[in-house]
C-alpha cells in the first residue's frame, strides 16, 4: 500500500509541509526505544461534507496516552482538530485514515521525554479486513501485563506484540489472532476489541487488560439505543467457543464479523447476528444517517 505522493503534505509541529521533505533524526528515543504514543482516527465523506468521527475523543486519548508514560503534551485539542481537516484538505482526501504520533528528540538515555514533537499524516483508506468474515486463531502471545506497561496508552512499542501475533495468524492461514491476557482471559485482537453474542446478548471483556476502544465505547452507545443487552465480563476460551457470533470492532476494523475461532465455527449466519446490525447501525452513524436509531 502506498501511503504517500511527491505531493502529500504533512502537520509537523505547527506546520504543514511535504512528506517527502520531512525527516526525523535518528538518536530520538522513538526509534530506538518504541518510545511514541498515537492514535488512528477516520473522517468519512457524508452528505456533510468530510466528517472526522470522534476527533475530540481521539485526541483527549492521544493526551491521555502521553501522560500516561510521562510525555508533554503541550498542543490544544481545538486546534489539532482544525489543523487535521486542514490537513485533509490540503491533500483532497475525503474518506481517510488519520494518525497523529508524538515522538521525542534525539536522546539515548532511558529517562522520560522532556522534548516532543508532533506529527499529523493521512491517506487514502478502505477496508482493513476486507468484506469477508474473518478466520481467527488464538494466539500464543499474550497481551502485556497491565503492570509492565499502561495498558490503555497507545504506545508504539506496545505494539511489537500485534505484529506478532499477526503474523503467526496468518502464518497458520488465518486472518486475524485473537490474544489472551496474562490471567488467560480472553483480551482482543492486535488492533481491535472484541464482542461475542449468545442468545441475543452481547459480552466483552471489561476494562482493565485491554485498550479502552473509542469504537469499542460507540459499540456500546449503540447497543443501549438499540435496546441490546451487553454485559463487561471475563471471557474464557470455552466461553467464546460456545457462543453463537462474534465480531472486532476499532477505528480501523471497525465492525468486522468473524467466521470461526481455530476450529470453532459460530453457527448463527452473519446476516442474522446482533453483530450484524451494529455493522450497519454504526455504518449509518459514521456517515451522519439521521435515522441510524432505527435500523434494525
Amino acid at each position: 500500500m502506498k501511503y504517500s505522493t511527491p505531493n502529500t503534505v504533512l502537520y509537523i509541529d505547527g506546520k504543514f509541509e511535504k512528506a517527502a521533505d520531512a525527516n526525523a533524526d535518528i538518536y530520538g528515543q522513538s526509534l530506538h526505544y518504541g518510545y511514541a504514543v498515537f492514535e488512528g482516527i477516520r473522517a468519512y465523506q457524508t452528505h456533510n461534507g468530510t466528517r472526522i468521527f470522534k476527533a475530540r475523543e481521539h485526541f483527549e486519548r492521544l493526551k491521555k496516552s502521553a501522560e500516561l508514560v510521562h510525555m508533554p503534551f503541550n498542543w490544544d485539542i481545538d486546534d489539532l482538530i482544525k489543523q487535521t481537516y486542514k490537513l485533509l484538505e490540503l491533500n483532497n482526501l475525503k474518506d481517510a485514515y488519520i494518525r497523529p504520533l508524538i515522538y521525542c528528540a534525539p536522546n539515548m538515555t532511558l529517562v522520560a521525554a522532556t522534548e516532543v514533537s508532533i506529527m499529523i499524516c493521512a491517506w487514502d483508506w478502505g477496508l482493513y479486513l476486507g468484506h469477508k468474515l474473518q478466520k481467527v486463531c488464538i494466539s500464543s502471545y499474550e497481551r502485556p501485563n497491565p503492570k509492565s506497561t499502561p495498558i490503555e496508552a497507545k504506545v508504539s512499542g506496545n505494539y511489537v506484540n500485534s505484529i506478532l501475533a499477526t503474523t503467526e495468524a496468518r502464518s497458520k492461514g488465518f486472518d486475524e489472532a485473537l490474544l489472551l491476557d496474562s490471567d488467560g482471559h480472553i483480551a482482543e485482537g492486535p488492533g481491535a476489541n472484541i464482542f461475542i453474542e449468545k442468545k441475543g446478548r452481547l459480552y466483552t471483556p471489561p476494562l482493565g487488560n485491554i485498550l479502552p476502544g473509542i469504537t469499542r465505547a460507540t459499540v456500546m452507545h449503540l447497543c443501549r439505543v438499540l435496546d441490546i443487552d451487553v454485559i463487561e465480563k471475563h471471557l474464557t476460551v470455552k466461553d467464546i467457543k460456545h457462543a453463537d457470533s462474534a465480531f472486532f470492532c476499532g477505528t480501523a476494523v471497525e465492525i468486522a464479523g468473524i467466521a470461526n475461532i481455530d476450529e470453532y465455527k459460530f453457527p448463527l449466519r452473519w446476516t442474522d447476528t446482533v453483530g450484524s446490525t451494529i455493522q450497519r447501525t454504526y455504518k449509518s452513524l459514521v456517515l451522519e444517517k439521521h435515522n441510524y436509531e432505527v435500523i434494525i
